[in-house]
């Protein structure tokens, strides 16, 4: 499993001939979040002339919804839908508030400015790689620290922790296709004087080559 979706909650606004839109961003993990989400920025702005919003659950985008909520058919929430779409990334929710200005945009109007509010959001909330992984737990000798930490700086596999006992215990998050890598280069490195055992699969955030449980 490997996919793109948005690092964290977001917001951003401009305006455009006196109505101002604010478009909001989320990550999310199930549908119900995305609704939840979508009723929260309802409630905060209840005087706005509309909260329009598009989703994308799944890893291979199998949930996705939108709303125009009042405004012209296909100007609003389908906008929204494509950006994320066209970003590439998945289980996020995105909701773009206005408050009309007193000057109609016209269909090309509305369209473009959907668009860059959900464009802003993403932009300000930024993207991460959500990838499938494991704890491996690396335990060796005090002679071989050295040339394991030199590894793994060479191959930019972050250490995470490392507990100093009657041994070195270090511990490494890896992406599922790295792991025979990992263990074969340590292995060897090491003339197998280590024990390598892995945690179960787990999913994991990437960025700047290094994996986060959270982000």
């Amino acid at each position: 499993m490997k996919y793109i979706t948005v690092k964290q909650e977001a917001n951003d606004e401009f305006e455009e001939k006196r109505s101002l839109f604010i478009g909001y961003i989320k990550r999310i993990e199930v549908e119900e979040e995305a609704k939840g989400f979508i009723q929260h920025i309802k409630s905060k702005h209840k005087d706005a002339t509309h909260n329009v919003y598009a989703y994308i659950v799944g890893e291979n985008l199998e949930i996705q919804r939108y709303s125009d909520d009042g405004e012209p058919q296909g100007t609003a929430g389908i906008p929204i839908l494509e950006v994320i779409k066209k970003t590439g990334i998945t289980d996020c929710v995105i909701v773009v508030t206005r408050y009309f200005g007193g000057t109609l945009l016209g269909t090309g109007g509305l369209i473009r400015a959907y668009t860059k509010g959900a464009s802003l959001a993403i932009k300000k909330s930024g993207i991460v790689e959500k990838v499938s992984g494991v704890l491996l737990k690396l335990i060796l000798e005090y002679e071989s620290l050295g040339k394991v930490q030199f590894i793994c700086n060479e191959n930019k596999w972050y250490i995470e922790d490392t507990l100093y006992t009657d041994k070195v215990e270090i511990n490494i998050y890896s992406e599922i296709e790295n792991i025979e890598i990992i263990e074969t280069k340590i292995t060897d490195a090491t003339s197998g004087k280590i024990t390598i055992t892995k945690g179960e699969q787990d999913i994991f955030f990437k960025k700047d080559n290094r994996l986060f449980k959270d982000i």
